[in-house]
Formats: C-alpha cells, structure tokens, sequence
C-alpha cells in the first residue's frame, strides 16, 4: 500500500480524498494556487505545494509540474480525482513512466471510451442498445443527408469532452446547418477535436447510469443505478440513487449492459456507464462511458455502505479482490444536490465573493471546500458543495434534503440553494416524473430585495 498520495485536484473532491486517506492512515499530498490558498483542501492535507498564479493551464493541468511535485514530496500515487487531468490518458502515461501509480482506469481505456463514436463501437460490439445514430461525420453536407435518413429531432454531438459543450439539439435542416459550424467550433477549442455525430433525439428521456468497477484480476462489477435526469444546460444538479420507478428486471439489464461493456476492454478501477432511458417505451439506449470517478458518486456510496475512494486506491495498489463479497443489495434511497454560486434569477451568472458566513446543514453529508472568509473567485467551476442525504424511502429522503438545505446558509455571493429546494418542492419532482428537460419549464420565483442604488442615507442591516 502507498504511504503518500498526491490529490491532483482542487475543492470539495480533494477533501473527500484528503478525509479517506486519514482514515487508511495515507499520508495526503495537495496542490493549490493562490486563489486556493484559503481553501478547506489545503488546510486538511499533510502537505502542500504551491502551484503558482497562473491560468488553469498553468497550474491544475501542467502535468510535468504535478509530477516534479509529487516526487520531491515522495508521494508514490496521484490520485486525480474528477476533471482536470483525471481522463487525461498521456498524464496516466507520464505517471507511469516516473514510477508513480495513477489511480483509475489505464491510459488505453480512457482512450477507447473518451471518444463517443469509438465507445459506441465497443457498446454495439457487447449488443448493449443504442439510439440509431452515425459515426464521425466529414461535413455539414453529410450531417443533413444522414440526418434526413435517421428523422428529425435529432442531436449534433462532439465525440470529445462533455458537460454539453458542443453539443446540440436540431429539429429541421436550418438548425442543423448552424448547429454544425458552432459544435464544430467549440469542440474543436475546448477538446482539440472537432469530430461530430449524430444521433437520435429522444425528446422525453430520464438520465440513468450504472456505477462499474474492475481490478487487474478481470473482475467487473455494476454497483447499482443512479438518476441524473435532473439538469441545467447539459449540467447535472440533483441526483439520487437507486432510480425510482424503473423496474427492477429493466435495471438488472441495465447492470448487465454495463458489466458487458467493461468486460469488452478488462476495465479497472471506477468509471460509470450511461443511458437515456425512455419511460414511456421502458426501453434504455446507451449513451457514453466515463472513465473517473463521477460527481455524484456519493449517493451509491450511501445506499451501498462503500467507499469508492478507498476502492481505487486499493486497486491500484493490487489490494482489491473478490468484488462481490465486498458489497451488499442496496438499502435505503439517497439524494444529492450540488450547490453552485451562481445567480438563478440573473440566468445563473456566476457570483463571486467573500464569504462572511458558512453554515452546512448537520442532518446531512457535507462535501465541501469552503468555510467562514473564504474568497470563491470566477477562476473555476462554481460548485461550492454538496448536500447528500439518505433515508429509508425516496419521499423522507426528500424531505431530509428539504430540512439540509434550509439549515444551510451561505453568506457572501448568491447561490441556486433556495431555488433547488423550491424545485424539490414541485409535484414532477416529488412524484418523480423525471426528464432531463424538466427544469426548462420550472418556475423560480425568488423572495428577496435586491438594493440597485442605495441612497445617500440608506444602510443595508444584515
């Protein structure tokens, strides 16, 4: 086992790991920036290392920096936790090659699933179901032909990347014309790549996907179901585990899907296969694979009493056999909701800010960055938290996450905190008639006053 790892990350993921490794008695080794230099990561860890002033590129995705790091500091591991270098096949790579382990799946995986067109390769190759679709496409003149032949709606997507950048949905030719321009464009900026496809577009789909875990002894797991149906432009924001109203023969197909895609390529450590599942036709269809640890792996953790951190680390270190033995059927329901500053009522614009004041909800899982004078900067993502809760059943499980996150104040910049409990709150969602455009026709109605000019004499009493 290794006695030091470096997080080659930042926020509340580096202090989830940061929290695991005290518990295995690992020593832990962090990174930070000078906008990270009030952050919880860094005050929890053993030790830290200044990266630096400088833009993302510069600091959190130099690879031969965090490498020169983690030898001086003797740290025989990196574990990257989810974004930044995490699906980065040449920084697995470089690990390898300065005999420090990467922690996830092998740089050849990532390459396999990381590119869309080539997984669904691999899904097709395991007879998983998939949404008929194209491989890459050479010009816009193809993408109408074949989009004539498959029916309209349907979606322009980027094989690279993900969080729904370049990606778009197309109901005639005209939108598919300059949908195919600006996808190509911005794939091609954010991933270096800007191959395009198309496929199908389920106009009322629920997001599910299935937890996957493999060891170097060819032993692949899927560790139940989560529901990600809940997003913003692309972005998850509510997630919950298992997935409600499905039935059970449905999602042991769905596992066994899952399974048999990993199977295809010997998978190791955590990754998550995803489907859009249609509920009116009870039918899923494979969507992609994700080579990390996802963001919202807490709520399996919850219902399945695990620790999926500890099972990468001990993976990597060839400590992890016998899969099935280490897990039971899950119990009980659990909810995640990410809290994010930004600004509902200004089309979620992000906010930035001091901190005056944190108070974190102690009826709930708590993981987080940020604490009392914290400074939150627009340098990266605006995922402050996340609030995760569990209970016997999904209707007290909401109602636990309705108490968490009125208990939870954050003073300083505007958060989506009163909007998602307002959401929680909606009959689709209580109900759960999930779909993954159902916050397109969600309502949010803020009670505040907003000050735009005080006068002269006025002063603002908190």
């Amino acid at each position: 086992m290794f006695n030091k790892i470096l997080i080659a990350n930042r926020g509340a993921i580096a202090v989830r790991i940061e929290r695991t490794l005290k518990k295995m008695n690992i020593k832990s080794v962090a990174v930070y920036t000078k906008a990270d230099q009030d952050s919880l990561h860094v005050d929890y860890a053993d030790e830290a290392y200044y990266l630096g002033d400088g833009t993302v590129l510069e600091t959190y995705l130099d690879a031969d920096k965090i490498i020169e790091i983690a030898k001086s500091a003797g740290a025989r591991a990196i574990h990257p936790g989810y974004g930044f270098l995490s699906e980065n096949s040449d920084f697995a790579r470089k690990c390898e090659k300065n005999n420090i382990k990467f922690i996830g799946p092998l740089p050849d995986q990532m390459e396999l699933f990381g590119l869309k067109h080539s997984a669904r390769k691999i899904a097709k190759k395991a007879k998983v179901p998939m949404l008929e679709g194209t491989g890459l496409l050479d010009n816009v003149e193809e993408a109408v032909k074949t989009a004539g032949n498959l029916g309209y709606p349907v979606i322009l997507k980027s094989t690279a990347g993900g969080g729904g950048i370049g990606m778009r949905t197309c109901f005639n030719e005209e939108e598919l014309k300059s949908a195919y321009v600006s996808c190509s464009y911005l794939a091609g900026a954010n991933f270096n790549n800007a191959g395009l496809f198309l496929e199908k577009y389920l106009e009322k789909a629920r997001h599910v996907e299935v937890q996957i875990f493999g060891n170097e002894y060819g032993e692949v797991i899927a560790l139940s179901e989560r529901d990600c149906s809940v997003q913003r432009r692309n972005q998850k924001v509510l997630e919950e585990s298992p997935a409600f109203g499905i039935s059970e023969v449905t999602k042991k197909s769905m596992h066994e899907a899952a399974r048999n895609i990993a199977l295809q390529v010997g998978y190791r450590s955590a990754g998550t296969v995803e489907f859009l599942y249609d509920s009116s036709e009870e039918k899923f269809y494979f969507l992609e694979v994700n080579t990390r640890l996802q963001v919202e792996h807490g709520v399996t953790e919850e219902t399945l009493n695990i620790d999926l951190v500890e099972w990468m680390i001990k993976e990597a270190a060839g400590e992890l056999k016998d899969l099935y033995a280490l897990v039971d059927e899950p119990e009980g329901f659990s909810i995640q909701a990410r809290i994010y500053a930004e600004d509902p009522m200004r089309n979620f614009a992000p906010s930035a800010g001091k901190l005056d004041k944190v108070k974190f909800s102690k009826s709930a899982r708590i993981e987080t960055w940020i604490q009392d004078n914290t400074v939150v900067t627009s340098n990266y993502d605006p995922m402050l938290a996340k609030i995760i809760v569990r209970s016997d059943t999904r209707e007290n499980a909401i109602e636990k996450m309705n108490l968490a996150l009125q208990e939870t104040n954050i003073y300083g910049v505007t958060t989506n905190i009163d909007y998602l409990n307002s959401f929680i709150n909606t009959q689709d969602y209580k109900n759960g008639d999930l779909s993954t455009h159902m916050l397109d026709g969600f309502t949010y109605k803020e009670r505040k006053i907003e000050v735009l000019d005080g006068g002269v004499q006025t002063t603002i009493q908190d």
